[in-house]
């Protein structure tokens, strides 16, 4: 269950995207499955395709550095930057505070050299056999929820121990069986159900955030 805090908060976003209302449990139990992952210092694995892949890239863009607040890093770690001398301290200043994310989409030289070598709707796949560990979290972003090779990163995912997320259209498709939590955006059109998913993912960024570096 979320605290009073983030149930305000969630309110907010329902308010401003009424048709979110849908999938409020779905939303609150994908915040519950990251900070579980988070917690006991695991990772987070996203993918997509197209838009999808953009979204992906965010995605970590807002977890793997500060989002909406300040997040110095460890106290002991700034310290060791330290004696480095004038460098170090000016790293241990500007660096801030992760929640490990890597986005499967951008690997040119691996997805291509794999694709060509294999089968290239295995791409994502292969990322997940190499970087995933039980504990982990794999989110796929596919409007269809029927995207290959974001069905076979799922079932590598599953096969790895990990945990599985993902953001679909209203259907789920494929995805909706292979997904511990699926958040089935309430809308058709890969564009409208695009616009309904960055909300989404930036509320989730801003509370897991809001969690480990809040006041």
């Amino acid at each position: 269950m979320l605290c009073e805090k983030k149930n305000s908060s969630l309110d907010r976003l329902i308010t401003r995207y009424p048709r979110l209302g849908e999938v409020r449990g779905e939303i609150e139990d994908c915040f519950s499955v990251l900070l579980e992952c988070f917690k006991v210092g695991g990772k987070l694995l996203c993918c997509g395709n197209g838009g999808s892949a953009s979204d992906s890239e965010h995605i970590v863009g807002e977890l793997m550095k500060s989002f909406k607040l300040k997040r110095p890093i460890d106290g002991k770690y700034a310290m060791r930057l330290r004696e480095f001398g004038d460098e170090g301290a000016e790293l241990a200043e500007k660096l801030e505070g992760t929640l490990t994310a890597i986005a499967l989409v951008g690997h040119s030289a691996l997805s291509t050299a794999f694709g060509n070598d294999k089968q290239a709707d295995m791409c994502f796949a292969q990322q997940v056999n190499g970087y995933g560990a039980a504990g982990d979290v794999l989110l796929t972003l596919t409007t269809s929820g029927n995207s290959q090779n974001c069905v076979y990163a799922a079932m590598a995912a599953k096969a790895r121990g990990m945990k599985v997320i993902s953001v679909t259209g209203e259907n789920g498709g494929r995805m909706l069986g292979l997904s511990d939590v699926c958040i089935r955006v309430p809308e058709k059109e890969t564009y409208l159900v695009q616009e309904l998913t960055l909300p989404v993912y930036h509320w989730l960024c801003a509370e897991l955030e809001s969690v480990f570096w809040g006041n």
